[in-house]
């Protein structure tokens, strides 16, 4: 089972993916996509650590997110991507202008055959106003069409507005 769960900032997407984890009753690989270039992001990072059950596995990787799920996805695990739209920024602040593409055709080549669970979270950022910037243009469009093209390959899509969970394919049950 593959989900998809999109929203906004801090409207429970991440609660949501972790109470769903959780629930499964399996093993759990935490893949946390962040990386701390100032303060407040170094703190967020220390949170999300802390709030982690001990015994899930945390994997960070920032970059390479096909080959983090390829390493631990399997059969009992549940594998969870938090988040895809930080993994996006850091992927489209690479040097390498083609890197992005590899990596995000790399995860939509290995999503179907992944087994056991996999939830992979995101923000939504298209449902405000058209960025002035060319960079953020660009991201608001890459996360647009890779949601669009995750969303076709899982078998759930969840958007969560105030931490409600609202089943947009599949079922939450």
């Amino acid at each position: 089972m593959r989900t998809l769960i999109l929203g906004g900032a801090r409207s429970g997407k991440s609660a949501l993916a972790e109470r769903l984890a959780t629930e499964s009753g399996h093993e759990v690989v935490y893949i946390a996509t962040a990386q701390a270039h100032d303060e407040e992001m170094a703190a967020r990072i220390a949170h999300h650590r802390a709030q982690r059950p001990p015994h899930w596995l945390s994997v960070e990787e920032p970059l390479a997110l096909a080959d983090a799920l390829q390493t631990h996805a399997r059969p009992g695990r549940c594998v969870l991507v938090d988040c895809l739209t930080l993994w996006l920024s850091n992927l489209l602040g690479h040097p390498d202008s083609e890197h992005f593409k590899r990596e995000r055709d790399a995860l939509l080549h290995l999503l179907p055959s992944l087994k056991g669970q996999v939830l992979l979270v995101s923000n939504e950022v298209g449902l405000g106003v058209v960025p002035m910037g060319e960079l953020t243009r660009r991201f608001v469009d890459e996360a647009g069409r890779l949601h669009q093209l995750l969303a076709a390959q899982c078998e759930r899509v969840v958007l969560v507005v105030a931490g409600l969970p609202m089943p947009l394919k599949g079922s939450l049950t």
